[in-house]
């Protein structure tokens, strides 16, 4: 239908008698009929209302108002027709009522009559399709959503008038029915968009307006939507911030939805197919990253001193993560510092400007995130802390706790975690620490993050002085054996070095009662492809047994288990390990009244007389070995078999001759073996050595070996070992 301005030109111009504004009144009459007729059949026609009104927004105000009349019959005629059905269909309604809510201003009256008219029969069809008696709640949220977008749309137009009325028809529907609003996401990147382009003072402070008053009912989408733009934020997006967090109400609930965010780490993957809504971004995640500066943007406001005092403890360890993760992703420096200023700010925030003070006059900032200054940046900050006795200290130190009692969510966190609760529980409390904290270091032993494994033994062995004023002390001792059966090399190492401080210190009541299991824990290790735990095993074996004098017939059985390694490992390639060996059968042959053998004291020895002395000890203690160790010296002997030197591999097969016997003398009972052991325990005193191996200076030469090794057999032979069978 042309505009009225036309059809006048065209009358103009030519030479047509009839009135041509008469013909455009009659036209407007039979599409009012035809829309009523459309109407009557099917409500959801209205949405030809809503496309009336956009296009007589364009023309003169006597077009608009018989528009506007048109558009209020339509929707009286409706109003009357919904009363007898039982559902509407009219997505138009929220679009339309933002339409006629702009006109109800107008200057002229008639259209603001008509226009008023019209709201009216509109909010009457909108009340049939619910029960509230209000006029922002007779609209649904879809159509409520419809009427703010529409009104947001209208902030683009280029009359003033309409863009003031437009907003403020805005701040008043969002200022009591935000809740009700949908498509959110969608409505914060509309804003954006309109940001970055070109947009007038006004329309800026009525977006703006519309991120605060959305906020307070939805704070988690309005963050997340903030999230999904580039790092770091441009101008556009740091206003949008401050609009978000402009109010105190809502500070806990974007603090609280930053510190969710906070808990990802840069770079990491999410698998977000099977969640509906998506709290991460794709692959790249710089949410976290963003998540920071949001954090820069925000602390400082006023209106959050409140909140960040509430959350502090879990700002502060949050910040401390990401600088490690930003430091460990080799960020870019410009992206790694916002977890660092974040941090500063809030100690800045937090009333410990002299905490900052101190750390920056150290340089400290600027070495925090270096990677290999990370770990010793952590110490040092909870140091500085607790130096200024940060008030603090209580919420901190509760919320580290819980921390510890949960599980991490990635190994990478308990170490900082770790050292941040070790170094204030240093400066806060004295050794031992509490049961609370000690059960927390016991547990720590074992994690699978072997620096929290170090550093939990680290501080175990620093309290051997009070070792004795420890509640369970037995409880700590286990927990550094159970550090043996890690697979890495420098735990065992730190483990092996911790127990042998904290029995240093142990008193012997207590030493004597886990001296059999210490020293059970002790033989694994013997055998350990590690020649530094082979040898710290060893040696410490034989400082326990040392210690443990006064109680060794508790340690015959764990002495004997541990001879087969001793006198295997005299053969090490290894010269430490060889000492080491040495030391230990000197500790037993000295502690458990053995007579010495030559070959104990010599420094360098010859392996067919080892290899020979096994035999010999097999024969006479076979009652004392069981299948598992039978296995273990048959091996041994097993990979002897080709050796170059045919003594070797004489002796060799001879001795896995005899193992083979006893092997198949063994019983499974375990009662059987005990009573085995207890009666040949009689016995010992028959056993004597078969050879004087004099040292490396008098070394027999092949032919004595060979003849000494035929005499040996035939003097085996001869001994009745019936007492032993």
């Amino acid at each position: 239908m042309p505009s009225l301005d036309r059809v006048k030109e065209a009358r103009n111009s030519s030479n047509e008698q009839e009135d041509m504004e008469v013909v455009h009144k009659n036209i407007l009459n039979v599409f009012e009929n035809t829309l009523l007729v459309l109407v009557s059949k099917d409500l959801y026609k209205l949405q030809i209302l809503k496309e009336m009104a956009v296009w007589m927004s364009k023309d003169k105000a006597y077009l608009q108002e018989r528009v506007l009349v048109i558009i209020s019959r339509v929707l009286s005629f409706a109003s009357r027709k919904v009363k007898t059905c039982t559902s509407v269909d009219a997505s138009c309604l929220g679009d339309l009522a933002a339409e006629l809510s702009l006109l109800c201003s107008h200057f002229d009256p008639a259209i603001t009559q008509q226009a008023s008219l019209g709201m009216y029969h509109l909010l009457c069809i909108a009340k049939c399709q619910t029960d509230f008696k209000h006029v922002g709640q007779n609209l649904t949220p879809s159509l409520l959503t419809d009427f703010v977008w529409s009104l947001l749309m209208k902030l683009s137009d280029a009359k003033y008038k309409t863009v003031s009325e437009a907003a403020a028809l805005l701040e008043l529907t969002l200022e009591y029915h935000a809740d009700k609003v949908t498509m959110v996401s969608k409505i914060v990147d509309t804003i954006y968009k309109k940001l970055c382009g070109h947009c007038t003072y006004k329309m800026k402070q009525a977006m703006l307006r519309v991120i605060t008053l959305l906020t307070r009912t939805s704070p988690k989408k309005i963050i997340f939507q903030l999230m999904e733009y580039p790092v770091p934020a441009d101008n556009n997006l740091l206003l949008m911030w401050h609009a978000a967090g402009s109010e105190a109400s809502v500070a806990p609930h974007v603090l609280k939805t930053l510190l969710l965010i906070l808990k990802g780490k840069p770079g990491e993957r999410h698998d977000c197919s099977t969640s509906r809504r998506r709290l991460s971004l794709d692959a790249s995640n710089m949410m976290p990253v963003a998540a920071s500066q949001a954090l820069c943007t925000l602390l400082p406001v006023s209106s959050y001193k409140k909140a960040v005092a509430e959350f502090f403890p879990q700002l502060l360890v949050a910040l401390l993560l990401q600088i490690y993760y930003s430091c460990d992703l080799r960020l870019s420096s410009h992206n790694c510092c916002f977890a660092r200023d974040a941090l500063r700010i809030l100690l800045k925030c937090s009333g410990l400007q002299e905490v900052d003070y101190s750390l920056q006059k150290n340089n400290f900032w600027d070495q925090f995130s270096q990677v290999l200054f990370h770990h010793h940046g952590v110490y040092v900050l909870a140091k500085t802390l607790s130096d200024y006795q940060f008030p603090q200290f209580p919420e901190t130190l509760h919320y580290l706790y819980k921390l510890s009692v949960e599980d991490p969510r990635r190994s990478e966190d308990s170490i900082v975690t770790v050292i941040f609760f070790t170094e204030l529980l240093n400066n806060f409390f004295r050794d031992p620490f509490p049961e609370e904290f000690l059960v927390l270091f016991r547990n720590w032993v074992t994690d699978e993050n072997p620096s929290v494994s170090k550093m939990s033994l680290q501080k175990i062995a620093s309290m051997a002085p009070v070792v004795n004023e420890i509640e369970n002390v037995h409880d700590l001792i286990l927990s550094v054996l159970n550090a043996f059966l890690s697979k890495d090399t420098t735990v065992i190492i730190r483990a092996l070095i911790t127990l042998r401080k904290l029995l240093g210190k142990l008193d012997t009541v207590t030493y004597a009662s886990l001296c059999t299991k210490i020293a059970s824990s002790y033989c694994p290790l013997m055998d350990h492809k590690d020649v530094g735990i082979r040898t710290m095993a060893i040696r410490h074996f034989g400082g326990l047994l040392q210690d443990m004098h006064q109680y060794t017939s508790m340690l015959n059985d764990v002495v004997l288990e541990g001879l087969v390694p001793l006198i295997l490992f005299l053969e090490d390639t290894e010269l430490e390990v060889v000492r080491a060996c040495k030391y230990a059968l000197d500790v037993c042959a000295t502690q458990l009244n053995w007579p010495t053998p030559y070959w104990l004291k010599d420094t360098h020895y010859n392996f067919e007389i080892v290899v020979l002395n096994i035999w010999y000890l097999a024969k006479l203690c076979g009652h004392l070995l069981l299948t598992v160790e039978i296995e273990a010296m048959f091996d041994a002997v097993h990979r002897t078999l080709r050796d170059e030197d045919p003594l070797v591999r004489e002796l060799s097969v001879t001795t896995e001759k005899i193992f083979k016997e006893i092997g198949y003398g063994l019983t499974s009972s375990s009662i059987k073996q005990a009573f085995r052991r207890l009666f040949s325990f009689l016995y010992f005193k028959k056993l004597k050595l078969l050879y004087h191996y004099t040292g490396v200076d008098t070394l027999p030469s092949k032919t004595e070996l060979v003849k000494y090794a035929k005499n040996s057999k035939e003097d085996l032979q001869d001994e009745n070992f019936e007492d032993f069978e």
